[in-house]
């Protein structure tokens, strides 16, 4: 199984921690990741607001370096795996959309290999076996709250993976590695992520009531698969916060990969504390 790998601005910055458990799990897994040489940023998530031929141009010339290695392109960021996805939809469905990429990126691009997001790709390409067969240390008795936010499962019509108001792939995965996943209202829900710098009286509201909705059904922690979720949950909680985990670093953890310490360092919020209690550190 071999893959274009798209890691986006965030993954190289503030994410590098789901960075490294992704490569990492993924290595485990027989997942082959080979980094898009020259990548560019793909505009998540001002550009498609900013120009609409931008909108396309920037993650076109992103895809058409993968369709070059015959490659599907796979990104761990929901916001870019929207914004890779949006623009193969609209090249596939129009062809004078195509043709105005191909005259921005001055490179040829048909849209021919697909753009997938890394829980997509672990569940449904490696799977559930695979997993199991993979852990050494059950996470039995961690009770946590899967998060998809926004951009993973919607649009539904382009991303095309999952069910966009229940989904269930992180929870499968939660429940392979031996955590219990809790069923809960807030799953889908928007975290105000946009908004973090421009309206963060709004964004602390959401985030409240997605905090208040995992308190209630007796989380002990969240788990991702968006570092722009990930920050503004560990943020904008208030006081007593859960910690937020990128899926891949409970994976890892439960693969036994040696790196795990150096990931939960670099938390806002520490878990630690919670994960030492389950005598899992």
């Amino acid at each position: 199984m071999r893959y274009a790998y798209y890691p986006g601005c965030s993954l190289e910055s503030v994410a590098t921690e789901y960075d490294e458990s992704a490569r990492a799990v993924c290595e485990r897994l027989g997942i082959e990741l080979w980094e898009l040489e020259d990548w560019s940023c793909c505009g998540a998530s001002s550009g498609h607001c900013t120009n609409l031929k931008l909108s396309h141009a920037l993650p076109g010339r992103n895809l058409a370096l993968a369709e070059e290695q015959g490659l599907d392109t796979v990104a761990p960021c929901p916001a870019c795996f929207l914004r890779l996805k949006h623009t193969r939809h609209a090249v596939r469905e129009d062809a004078a959309v195509r043709e105005e990429v191909e005259r921005l990126i001055a490179m040829p691009y048909e849209g021919r290999f697909d753009a997938r997001n890394l829980v997509d790709v672990i569940i449904n390409d490696a799977g559930i076996e695979e997993i199991r067969r993979n852990v050494v240390r059950s996470l039995e008795g961690l009770k946590v709250v899967s998060y998809y936010g926004c951009f993973l499962v919607r649009p539904p019509d382009i991303v095309q993976f999952d069910d966009a108001e229940n989904p269930q792939s992180l929870d499968l995965i939660m429940e392979a590695i031996g955590a219990t996943p809790l069923d809960w209202s807030s799953k889908v829900d928007c975290c105000g992520g946009s908004l973090s710098l421009t309206r963060r009286d709004i964004v602390v509201r959401l985030v409240g009531d997605i905090a208040a909705a995992a308190r209630d059904v007796g989380a002990e922690a969240m788990v991702t698969a968006c570092p722009l979720c990930q920050s503004n949950l560990e943020s904008r909680q208030g006081k007593g916060p859960l910690p937020v985990f990128y899926f891949t670093e409970f994976m890892g953890l439960a693969f036994g990969i040696p790196e795990v310490r150096s990931w939960f360092h670099r938390h806002l919020v520490s878990p630690v504390a919670l994960l030492t209690s389950h005598g899992l550190l």
